[in-house]
Order: structure tokens, then C-alpha cells, then sequence
């Protein structure tokens, strides 16, 4: 294993020392490490905070700034963060509009938030994201995985509290947006997580992982590896097939698992977006990069949301964080 680190005991840490400075107008570390939150409160806004384990950058710490999160709390490679983390983070955010939690399903970040929420004093929230199509459970969920959609989720939200929504509008909206929201996901190589020192598991170079999990887990199935118009037909068939109606605007976000280049993801949303103008949709907005990563694995993920008025133009407003920055 050859990777840029001093030590699978300093590499988060390190990490998110030299995040928190690269990113100095923006965000702040807190305490012991525990967090990253924005530089600049908003007072009485609802805070919305998210978090999970690290090795997906930029989620989440990537999305924290103006328009979508007020902190996010980085778990080791792979493992949910702490409940004392998260309540710490509500600690430090929460300016008088109480705390919605954006939590992928994974059983230990559900458990964990959970627990924060239990322990907090002031109103809290949670919306839970389960954008996954590939399989109904996992290795570390019951029910569908939250994985790249959490990104719409975090956007649209996040703009919708910079307008003034409350926490229960907030809440509502977040679940009607995850509910709005499918992904899918390839991998063509497996990654390394720092601690284990090896692939997280074997795959063929003649062979590809339909529905792969973020951290690596199981999907649907082990194919032989094929033309990018076939794969992108199978995950678009999944995708689709999963909505109880069809037609209409929606937002294509192609994401990279961290390994693939630039040139292929836009060969992906080529296909994808031929596929889904072909079924009666336009597409209305786009987004195509490494957002939600799985460290260095080869792959990416398809995720479609079926937009309303409203979440459109909260997609489009001003949005200014390390990852993502629109209209400012």
C-alpha cells in the first residue's frame, strides 16, 4: 500500500488541520478536533449538520459554509462519528432555530445521531437519507444506504435555511427530497482504507461491481466488465425503474468514486442523460464530479432527482463552501 500519510494514527487529524486552513474564510475546526463548522453564524437560523465517516471527501466537511451545512463531524476512515461529536457540533451551531441532522442510513451514524439528539436540550430534528437503489440492506444498514444523494439533500436544504424556512419546513423538505432522490452505483477497482493496509475486497480486472456500496460493500452483483453504455444501462434501469411514475424535470448528478477521471464521468452523464431525455424527462440541472468518494476506488455513481418548483430554485441559489461554490 503507497499512500501521502505519516501515520494511520495522524491522518485524519492532519487532514482536516490542513482543510480547516486551506479553507480559513470559510470554516473553523472545533473543539479537539471534533467538528468543522462555518466561520460566520447565521443567528436564528435552523443549523443543519451531517457527518460520517472519513474517506468520502468532500462529504461532508467540503459542504460546510454558506448554503448548506453549519458543521459536519468527520468519523475515522469508514466509521461513524461519536455522539459526543455531534453534540458538540449542535453545541457550537445552534443560534436559536434548533438543529436538523442530515443522516445517511448506516446503522452506526443512525444510532450515534440519535443518541446526540437524545442528549441535546434544544429542538432537533433528523432527515434521513436512503437514496441507494442497489440493495434493500447491507452490511452496515437495514433498509436502503444513503450515499450521494445526501449532496442534493444537503444543497437544497441548506438554501432553503438560508431563506428562513423553520426546522419543521426544513424537515419536511428534506425528506420530500430524499423521497424525490435514487442513486446507483459501479465499481470497476476496489480501494484501500489506511488501517487494513489491503483492497477492501477482490475483484477481477475483468470484472465490475454493480450497486457498490461507498465504503466498498456488496452490490446487486459481480458482471463481467463491459462498454460504458451498457453499464450506464443497467444502473439507469434500476434507477428508474425504482420512481412509481416518470417524465418530467429533473436534476443528473454523476458522482466519482475518486478514481476516475473527469473524461469518463462526462462519458457516463452523456449516456445517462440520453437515457432519461428517451424516458420523458429534461434534464433541468447537472452536477458531474468527485463529491461523495469511497478514498481512491475507480467507479462512480448515477444519482436522479425528480425536481419540483421548489427545489429547483433552491438549487440554484448562492451557495459558498470548499466543494461547491454557485452565485456569489
Amino acid at each position: 500500500m503507497k499512500k501521502l500519510m505519516n501515520g494511520v494514527d495522524t491522518i485524519l487529524r492532519e487532514s482536516l488541520t490542513g482543510f480547516c486552513a486551506a479553507h480559513a474564510d470559510l470554516v473553523t475546526m472545533g473543539e479537539d478536533g471534533k467538528f468543522v463548522r462555518r466561520a460566520a453564524l447565521k443567528q436564528g437560523k435552523p443549523a443543519l449538520i451531517s457527518g460520517g465517516g472519513s474517506g468520502h471527501e468532500p462529504l461532508h466537511a467540503g459542504f460546510v459554509g454558506h448554503g448548506m451545512l453549519d458543521a459536519a463531524c468527520p468519523g475515522e476512515v469508514f466509521t461513524s462519528p461519536t455522539p459526543d461529536q455531534m453534540l458538540a457540533a449542535a453545541e457550537a451551531v445552534e443560534t436559536g432555530g434548533g438543529v436538523l441532522y442530515i443522516v445517511k442510513n448506516y446503522e452506526g451514524d443512525v444510532m450515534n445521531f440519535e443518541m446526540a439528539a437524545e442528549m441535546a436540550s434544544g429542538d432537533v430534528m433528523t432527515v434521513l437519507t436512503n437514496d441507494d437503489v442497489a440493495v434493500e440492506d447491507s452490511l452496515f444498514t437495514t433498509g436502503r444506504r444513503g450515499v450521494a444523494g445526501t449532496v442534493v439533500v444537503e444543497k437544497i436544504v441548506g438554501a432553503a435555511a438560508e431563506a428562513g424556512a423553520d426546522l419543521a419546513s426544513l424537515k419536511a423538505l428534506g425528506d420530500r427530497v430524499n423521497a424525490a432522490t435514487r442513486s446507483m452505483g459501479v465499481a470497476l477497482t476496489s480501494c484501500t482504507v489506511p488501517a487494513a493496509g489491503k483492497p477492501t475486497f477482490d475483484i477481477g480486472d475483468d470484472e465490475i461491481e454493480m450497486g457498490v456500496g461507498i465504503h466498498g460493500e456488496p452490490g446487486r452483483k459481480r458482471v463481467p466488465h463491459k462498454p460504458a453504455d451498457a453499464i450506464v444501462a443497467d444502473m439507469m434501469d434500476a434507477i428508474l425503474g425504482d420512481f412509481d411514475a416518470s417524465g418530467g424535470p429533473a436534476l443528473l448528478f454523476v458522482n466519482g468514486f475518486g478514481g476516475t477521471p473527469a473524461m469518463e464521468l462526462y462519458l457516463v452523464y452523456n449516456a445517462a442523460r440520453a437515457r432519461l431525455e428517451k424516458d420523458g424527462y429534461s434534464v433541468a440541472r447537472s452536477l458531474v464530479g468527485d463529491y461523495v468518494t469511497s478514498l481512491e476506488m475507480q467507479g462512480c455513481s448515477i444519482t436522479v432527482t425528480r425536481l419540483d418548483d421548489e427545489m429547483a430554485g433552491y438549487w440554484d441559489a448562492p451557495v459558498h463552501t470548499a466543494a461547491l461554490r454557485a452565485g456569489m
